[in-house]
């Protein structure tokens, strides 16, 4: 029996250091796309901004040891009574029913764990609000279903974005339904100040790889930022179920240098309006106004008129 007993658990630390393995080194087999989804993958999109590099410490450091370690232990309390308190080895059950020890560990324990992840949780969520002073502004409109970008400090009117087509992406060799029709473009390295609205219904504005998710609400504007550290192009989608075409509003997002950008925007900006147009030879000049002789004031002693009836 001390054999069979000791062959178990042999088993089951080979079995946890097996899923371990697995868990931590499924990426070698996948390498990860920048600002896209991975086909495999089952980690977060690498980082392109700072608030996403807070994201992946968060999750990776402290939640995800977390989690693996509660789920190891608790399999491990229950393999343990499974094999320790069978009916086979137990003919006989205990009659008592509460542990006072055990009960306070159970419950300050948790309370700890929880304290330390709030702790963390909310200086990320303070450094999600404290923005620095931002280099340009746009303005993200969601619509059914559509969204709708301006930039507002580069006199930039808003212009509609929509799901490129499929023959499109394809001959592009971009992916479909993440690319759009009109990208939102944007100089690397610059602090951009995103305000999100909805025209319509709920959507939300969110792209993985900058660390973004807003909700665009009607009647309200919501607001968040980034900074792209890379150029590149990068994508996501509106993650708020607005409707039959939830799935066709996807986000795109060039990033460019401050070069570029600035041509982008004068490419944007509105056409002048013609000459107008000479006048036509031969025709008479008008002319010029004369102007009336204000009416002298009447004479002393002169009779006011008389009054209409």
């Amino acid at each position: 029996m001390k054999s069979r007993v000791q062959g178990m658990r042999a088993w089951a630390a080979a079995a946890v250091a097996g899923a371990s393995s697995a868990f931590w080194g499924v990426q070698a087999f996948a390498e990860d796309l920048m600002g896209q989804p991975t086909p495999g993958g089952i980690a977060l999109q690498p980082a392109a901004s700072p608030l996403k590099h807070q994201v992946h410490f968060f999750h990776d450091t402290i939640l995800l040891p977390l989690i693996v370690g509660i789920c190891v232990f608790v399999l491990g309390l229950l393999l343990w009574c499974v094999f320790r308190y069978n009916k086979k080895r137990n003919p006989i059950p205990a009659k008592w029913t509460h542990n006072t020890m055990v009960e306070v560990i159970w419950t300050v324990f948790p309370v700890l764990i929880l304290m330390g992840i709030s702790v963390v949780s909310f200086k990320l969520l303070f450094a999600y609000h404290d923005m620095p002073k931002p280099d340009l502004t746009v303005k993200a409109t969601g619509y059914q279903w559509y969204w709708g970008y301006e930039l507002p400090d580069q006199k930039v009117g808003e212009f509609v974005s929509n799901m490129l087509p499929e023959d499109e992406a394809k001959a592009k060799n971009v992916p479909y339904r993440l690319a759009a029709t009109e990208p939102l473009v944007v100089p690397v390295d610059k602090v951009v100040r995103v305000l999100v609205t909805g025209a319509d219904v709920i959507n939300a504005f969110a792209l993985p790889a900058f660390g973004l998710k807003t909700d665009a609400i009607p009647g309200r504007v919501n607001e968040t930022w980034f900074k792209a550290e890379r150029t590149g192009t990068f994508y996501g989608q509106c993650s708020e179920l607005c409707g039959v075409d939830h799935a066709f509003m996807p986000i795109e997002i060039k990033v460019v240098s401050q070069a570029e950008f600035d041509a982008w925007v004068a490419s944007k900006a509105p056409a002048a309006a013609p000459a107008a147009a000479p006048a036509a030879e031969g025709a008479p000049a008008a002319a010029p106004a004369t102007p009336t002789a204000a009416p002298a004031a009447p004479a002393a002693g002169a009779a006011a008129p008389a009054a209409a009836h």
